[in-house]
């Protein structure tokens, strides 16, 4: 039994820093992800991409945001149970809580704070029938790290912001060897200046766009070598690739989540807005997981939201005690 003082369910940017908050009220934190890596969302799908919005920084990419918040939690030492999802909660009598992972993993604490992000994501795969046969051998629902393209031939599938961006940057900065970008209207979802600038590059012959059409089939000997490609106009076409990437999008869901007994809005969990308290005791949602009115989907609101929440926290865990909201401007951050 791993035994703390805050269980955080979730150890994406709002989980991180809630362990620097709660550091700074001597509480002590462990946190659980399905992902085999902190940082969520930013680690796992766009380390690569720059986060405009966070106060001081005109610009970060995610991965290094995540790197930071590390560092800033490095001193309060949190614990890690990662690459197992937490499945269970269970409310002892004295109050506090065992959470349990799919794994068995136990942890006992008086805090939970569920910072789950949107929950589990799946990718929404294309209706070709041997796809699951290429999957980590040549088709890749999302990108990663652009480098493992480098010098290799890419197709990509899709009409979002996601294709085209990916498209506009693995083209203009000499990373794929070609780029291919199928979708199957001629119009699309994305940006208007993202579109417009897939078609100038495709004008300039850096980009083969191919419109009104849809990938309908792959082939390979033991990897991806060739897409099969069904035009509205010129029927079948075949392209050799390396790479095929479809860019649908992702579908959250709660998963293991919906099912511990607490009130759901929307897909998500319903907060107090005076604590971030769900209607179990003991147990707080923060972060783009919960839902409330006005509810903003911003790192920085879950920040806001963890720090409160942790207020509330230690007052739980010591009703005794005066909490004096020490300035780390005055006092610097005192680590374990």
């Amino acid at each position: 039994m791993i035994e703390t003082d805050v269980i955080i369910i979730g150890a994406g940017p709002v989980g991180l820093f809630a362990v620097f908050e709660a550091g700074l009220l001597k509480l002590k934190c462990h946190l659980i992800d399905s992902l085999p890596i902190a940082g969520g969302q930013c680690s796992e799908i766009y380390p690569k991409k720059p986060i405009y919005d966070i106060p001081g920084f005109p610009s970060v990419l995610a991965g290094e945001l995540v790197d930071n918040l590390m560092k800033q939690a490095a001193p309060f030492k949190p614990g890690f149970t990662l690459g197992e999802a937490a499945t269970e909660i269970d409310k002892l009598e004295d109050g506090s809580f065992v959470v349990t992972t799919i794994k068995g993993t136990k942890h006992h604490a008086p805090i939970v704070m569920i910072a789950g992000g949107l929950g589990v994501f799946e990718p929404r795969k294309p209706p070709i029938t041997n796809i699951a046969d290429f999957e980590d051998k040549g088709v890749e629902y999302i990108i990663k790290d652009p480098e493992f393209y480098r010098g290799k031939r890419c197709v990509i599938a899709g009409g979002g912001d996601s294709a085209l961006d990916w498209s506009i940057f693995l083209a203009e900065k000499k990373i794929a060897s070609e780029v291919v970008l199928v979708h199957r209207s001629s119009s699309f979802r994305g940006h208007l200046d993202s579109v417009q600038k897939v078609i100038d590059l495709a004008d300039n012959g850096i980009i083969k766009l191919i419109t009104e059409s849809e990938v309908v089939g792959l082939a390979g000997n033991n990897k991806i070598e060739t897409v099969k490609i069904n035009h509205a106009t010129q029927g079948e076409i075949s392209i050799e690739t390396d790479h095929f990437i479809p860019l649908f999008g992702l579908k959250p869901s709660l998963g293991p989540i919906a099912s511990w007994g607490l009130e759901i809005e929307k897909n998500a969990i319903k907060v107090n807005t005076l604590d971030y308290s769900t209607n179990i005791q003991g147990i707080y949602a923060i972060g783009d997981v919960n839902v409330y009115e006005g509810k903003l989907k911003l790192i920085l609101c879950g920040f806001h939201e963890g720090t409160i929440a942790l207020q509330s926290a230690f007052a739980r865990i010591y009703p005794d005690k005066k909490n004096i909201l020490k300035y780390t401007t005055v006092n610097g951050v005192q680590g374990f």
